[in-house]
């Protein structure tokens, strides 16, 4: 697991923290920016953002902002491909080089059947630090916000959920947290629930 002296960047080290970090998630609704949602912090200052595509946009695309409104990850999903007899759908996660080119950080693989809740998500990334050690996963029940993301090296480095007070007063999945660990990506963490918002028919949806 990363440590304080340790840095997985994916996206950019400006968004790995140097301690654990728990972020709110609020999803908008469709009226507001064709819905998508927010990610803030404990002082309410938002980090990031995503807009659905309800009102404008492209649909199977995706764009990760920070705070500002800078785009940070613009996210498509590539037509199927046959695989082991089965059509498999990819996600691809690009960032912008400094002379405005798209370089590839990730590939997320859809499962055959979303039906299932409880499918593994896997996601190569192109840092020469992570790839030869393998994929990243998504592991349990992200309709539920009950799910983790798992390094390569078997590491839980992001874990989604609601806290009990908070579903107590809500009492709704409209609002839920992200704990990420030291050292790792926020931005990737956040580009990687863009997709499974997306999936799994959320508020990015067109």
């Amino acid at each position: 697991m990363a440590t304080k002296s340790s840095v997985l960047p994916i996206v950019s080290k400006v968004y790995c923290a140097p301690s654990d970090v728990i972020l709110a998630v609020r999803r908008r609704p469709n009226v507001a920016n064709g819905g998508g949602f927010v990610v803030a912090d404990a002082a309410q200052r938002v980090l990031f953002r995503v807009d659905g595509c309800g009102v404008i946009g492209k649909k199977d695309e995706l764009i990760l902002k920070d705070g500002d409104g800078n785009a940070l990850l613009l996210i498509r999903r590539k037509g199927g491909t046959i695989e082991a007899l089965s059509l498999t759908r990819k996600w691809k996660g690009f960032v912008y080089d400094f002379v405005g080119s798209e370089k590839l950080v990730f590939t997320l693989k859809e499962p055959n059947s979303c039906f299932l809740t409880q499918n593994v998500f896997r996601i190569s990334v192109e840092s020469k630090e992570l790839c030869s050690h393998g994929s990243f996963e998504v592991h349990g029940d992200f309709p539920a916000r009950a799910c983790t993301i798992v390094s390569p090296m078997g590491d839980v480095v992001a874990l989604i959920g609601v806290n009990k007070e908070m579903q107590r007063l809500m009492r709704t999945r409209d609002m839920y947290h992200v704990e990420i660990k030291a050292g790792f990506d926020q931005a990737f963490v956040f580009g990687v629930i863009a997709v499974l918002d997306y999936i799994y028919d959320g508020s990015t949806r067109c």
